[in-house]
């Protein structure tokens, strides 16, 4: 028998309507077009404004787009992992909902979070159980709700971040397709750095933590900008050269769309050209763990069965890495 391999055969996505276009936060927080094109990439984002509708609702939306387009049975989905830094409530999870609502009454389901990195530490997990051959079909969610948790009148994190959901299935392979290899990193320096103060164990909801805007996005934007640049290009380039990969062998590179300087750094690092990295934080901006599946979704006809994509991501904590993984089909 050979080696069982985990690779991604279906991909889909939800993104809400509403656009908030650099010109509207013009007229919000002290800031212009220019001075956010220059530095992050982003022109617009979209935002999930209708109410009474969080996380599920976008990753739900993902999921069916998914099913409708492969055409797969819910019912045959063992396992459904949200990657989320947003859930819809606390202790209830929401993959679990999300599972139930979209027909897979025969999978299990469980959230994870690592910031930015959760889908692709997700990719982990769901390569592990594919690969163990207990699990046929896992149903791999990134979808975060990040207006719900920005200040609009910080213009330091409120002109980065959006909403917005990705979603991919994983099957075995044996033609040596799908996930090759992984590079995954974590360093508690970064606690500090990039953070939401209250809500948690250590400081509960409380009127002075809201009043106070402690539940809030924090983040010291040079920083994690520094490691950031750093983290994502290092690991890219170790899991090449520990896959004896040149730059003439990656087709594309997948970065998390947080800066567009940073994923310039990290394709500088591996060698690649322009046309091989994958870009569209310019109409999403930073959709946390939404960003990779989304990048899949929106250039799915230009990926081609057997072709080499390296992936990168950094988050909050801080956490990231890199996996390098064959596609697995062309799309019909």
């Amino acid at each position: 028998m050979n080696k069982i391999t985990a690779a991604i055969t279906a991909v889909g996505a939800y993104i809400p309507e509403f656009v908030l276009s650099n010109q509207v936060l013009e007229s919000m927080v002290e800031t212009n077009d220019e001075w956010i094109t220059t530095r992050t990439g982003i022109k617009e984002r979209r935002l999930l404004k209708e109410k009474g509708k969080g996380t599920s609702f976008m990753a739900i939306k993902a999921a069916q787009d998914l099913i409708s387009k492969s055409k797969i049975n819910p019912k045959e989905i063992d396992l459904v992992i949200m990657a989320t830094t947003t859930p819809d409530m606390p202790v209830a999870a929401t993959g679990v909902y999300v599972a139930t609502q979209i027909g897979a009454v025969n999978a299990f389901a469980y959230d994870l979070q690592a910031a930015c990195s959760s889908f692709l530490y997700g990719m982990s997990n769901a390569a592990a159980y594919i690969e163990s051959g207990r699990y046929k079909k896992i149903l791999l969610i990134g979808a975060d709700k990040m207006s719900s948790i920005i200040d609009y009148t910080d213009r330091a994190t409120c002109i980065i971040f959006g909403d917005g959901a990705g979603a991919v299935l994983f099957e075995p392979n044996f033609e040596g397709l799908g996930l090759q290899d992984e590079l995954l990193k974590s360093d508690g320096i970064g606690r500090e750095y990039l953070k939401i103060d209250a809500g948690g164990s250590i400081l509960p909801p409380s009127k002075e933590t809201v009043e106070n805007r402690q539940h809030f996005v924090f983040q010291d934007g040079k920083t994690v900008f520094k490691y950031a640049v750093s983290g994502m290009a290092d690991v890219s380039e170790k899991i090449m050269e520990r896959n004896n990969l040149t730059n003439d062998d990656v087709d594309w590179l997948i970065a998390h769309q947080a800066n567009k300087r940073i994923i310039d750094a990290t394709a500088s690092r591996m060698g690649l050209d322009e046309e091989k990295v994958l870009v569209n934080i310019h109409r999403y901006g930073n959709t946390t763990s939404a960003t990779l599946p989304l990048l899949l979704s929106d250039f799915e006809n230009k990926l081609k069965k057997g072709d080499n994509l390296i992936f990168a991501a950094f988050g909050g904590g801080f956490t990231w890495g890199s996996i390098y993984l064959k596609w697995a089909y062309n799309k019909q």
